[in-house]
């Protein structure tokens, strides 16, 4: 095995057995025979022997510990050993009675104990100052009890390793939305919880025409009041603006994928979204590293099909194998058998194919790649239906019906998966069923991508060199490897220059880098916001759930620039968005060893009056677009070489 001393860290802080005395008592070899051996063991289910079970276990050891695939955290943690719950993400229902919601608190408290996060929509919770009948007494509303589900989380540890984590989601018709959108405000509040507003079709329908649209109250579904689209469009904006919360989700294109229509439809998803959930289910997930994908300068499609149908048999097998925290999880698990396999490694693939991350060849190939991905896993899973039967709402599923992949993707291939294949899959889902209710997600992979040696999810690199703090603040540098060897087979590496690189991240502003490495090697601050969504857009297109991405601002980004961005990311068919400018946050968990100058240039709110100051004192910086030194007055600014302007 070749990992990384972070990457043993890691381990070795979370992961590895220990004993009572806190000592580590087994080796990242063995952690990863011990979950190979437990997964594969599901098999003897489906009348496996165990020479056949032993073969599935090297196979899956082989493909985990050459760095292939990597399941997600509680499988690695807890997979052989006496908890043994697996799955990563849960979503429960709160229904608007105390009993329901206290009930809700103890099952998640259970869940965060074995290792899980959970997601919640309160879009059933009746609006504040409603009356209480039984008591006569008024409602206090659901952001109040999302800071009981907060201080519930604070108290349990997740299995001795994980702090839990939660998604709060309110609809974006609900009376008491105003309060959602402004309870994160400050930094303080709600800490265990990520907070999404769930936007619908209509409500963008009334934004666009400029229109009031209107609030629902859920106990009766009675119309009690109407505002003005655009404001609260606008509040939104601003929010994310300051501290990058609440994002969105766009709550009818989820619906509008929801494998099972007729069990339930979707309220809420885990707590990054990349995995849109009914009441009581939960999803196991684990990501395949694309830059162990590449060959010869080419994507080694061989192995990405080998390994995608080995992961896919693994994830059936962790569903079987997994020791449920509820009963009713168990129930709706086995009945749709969600599966989430997505990525990780894509910024590594690029640099190592060379091809620039903001670039119609980068999004084209992202498109191949997830339309390859999609169409293995769920050839794969009519294999899994055939040995071992489909999953148990298949009927009136969405894939129950003629011909359903292919008028979905029939107009939309990026080459890869032609129309026919994907009529000849419906009619072997037709006849064989489908094993698993959905094959794909993407999630953030956080240490997973640590472990593996991997760029996270689809996200570009943070930094080509970063400090990234990490469980109990320790600050781990990070240095990327592809472009440190890129740097010294072209005779361009010299300590002094990495030096330089590491004040910044980025080599974009840097002289006498030539230009091709700058394109090849940029990072997420170097993006622009609509390469950002272009490039989700183009993987959520052949994505059963959803994808987490997170657009990157620069500090100085203005709140018109991220409205636009929630725009475009709409009209791009995007489930969900989430942004992050750069420094809103006192903590955040990656940065750049660079300081903030004083004479940093900042943009003044898009509400506030732009003034102009010719006579203030002379500064020279760079513009934060291109790099170009520019002269400053104390007020605004315009670099005359791309046209960025702002003020001081």
């Amino acid at each position: 095995m070749k990992l990384s001393d972070n990457a043993i860290k890691i381990l070795e802080k979370r992961y590895l057995k220990r004993d009572k005395a806190g000592n580590c008592t087994e080796t990242p070899e063995q952690m990863f025979r011990r979950v190979a051996d437990t997964i594969a063991s599901g098999d003897l289910k489906f009348g496996k022997t165990k020479e056949q079970v032993k073969n599935l276990s090297d196979i899956f050891y082989e493909t985990i510990t050459n760095l292939y695939f990597m399941p997600n955290s509680p499988t690695l943690m807890n997979a052989g050993r006496e908890l043994g719950q697996l799955a990563a993400c849960f979503v429960l229902p709160v229904e608007d009675s105390l009993v329901s919601i206290f009930e809700t608190i103890k099952n998640t408290a259970i869940i965060h104990q074995s290792g899980g996060g959970t997601g919640f929509s309160f879009s059933r919770l009746r609006p504040k100052n409603s009356v209480v009948r039984s008591t006569m007494g008024v409602s206090s509303g659901p952001v109040s009890f999302m800071d009981v589900f907060n201080a519930a989380t604070e108290a349990v540890k997740q299995g001795g390793t994980r702090r839990g984590a939660n998604m709060g989601i309110l609809r974006v018709d609900h009376p008491d939305i105003l309060d959602f959108i402004n309870c994160k405000s400050d930094n303080n509040k709600l800490n265990n919880f990520n907070i999404s507003v769930a936007i619908t079709d209509k409500f963008m329908e009334a934004y666009f025409n400029n229109a009031d649209y209107e609030l629902i109250n859920p106990q009766n579904n009675q119309v009690t009041g109407r505002l003005s689209a655009k404001e609260v469009f606008d509040l939104i904006v601003d929010k994310a603006w300051q501290n990058g919360e609440p994002g969105v989700v766009f709550i009818d294109k989820m619906n509008y994928d929801n494998p099972t229509p007729k069990i339930g439809q979707i309220e809420s998803t885990n707590p990054c979204g990349e995995v849109p959930l009914l009441p009581y289910e939960a999803c196991n997930l684990g990501s395949i590293n694309l830059g162990k994908m590449v060959n010869n300068g080419d994507v080694d499609w061989k192995l990405l099909e080998k390994t995608t149908r080995t992961a896919m048999r693994f994830l059936d097998n962790v569903i079987v194998v997994n020791n449920y925290p509820l009963p009713q999880i168990e129930q709706m698990v086995n009945n749709n058998r969600k599966i989430g396999l997505g990525i990780m490694g894509w910024a590594d693939m690029l640099m190592k194919l060379e091809i620039p991350y903001d670039s119609e060849e980068g999004i084209n190939l992202a498109g191949k790649v997830m339309e390859f991905i999609d169409y293995i896993s769920k050839t794969e899973s009519v294999k899994l239906s055939k040995e071992r039967g489909r999953f148990v709402n298949f009927k009136d599923s969405i894939y129950d019906s003629d011909k359903y992949l292919y008028n979905k993707y029939k107009d939309k291939s990026f080459g890869i998966v032609s129309p026919e294949q994907w009529a000849k899959l419906d009619e072997d889902i037709k006849r064989y069923g489908l094993r698993n209710a959905t094959t794909t997600c993407i999630a953030p992979t956080g240490t997973i991508s640590m472990i593996a040696g991997a760029s996270g999810g689809i996200e570009p690199l943070f930094g080509l060199v970063f400090s990234r703090l990490i469980l109990d603040k320790t600050n781990m540098l990070e240095v990327n490897p592809i472009f440190e060897n890129y740097m010294k087979s072209n005779s361009l590496y010299s300590q002094e220059l990495m030096s330089e690189i590491a004040a910044q991240g980025s080599v974009l502003h840097i002289d006498n880098i030539p230009d091709k490495v700058k394109r090849i090697f940029v990072t997420a601050h170097d993006i622009s916001p609509y390469w950002h969504v272009k490039m989700q857009a183009a993987f959520q297109l052949h994505t059963d759930n959803a994808v987490s991405k997170t657009v990157n601002f620069v500090e100085q980004a203005t709140r018109e620039d991220i409205k636009n961005t929630y725009i475009l990311a709409y009209k791009n068919n995007l489930k969900g968005i989430t942004v992050y400018r750069n420094n809103s946050r006192q903590f955040q968990p990656m940065n750049l060893e660079v300081k903030k100058e004083e004479n940093t240039i900042k943009i003044k709110p898009a509400d506030e009056p732009e003034e102009y100051n010719p006579s203030g004192e002379i500064k020279k910086v760079k513009c934060p677009e291109c790099g170009n030194t520019i002269e400053m007055a104390e007020g605004c600014f315009i670099c005359l070489n791309c046209g960025y302007s702002g003020c001081s």
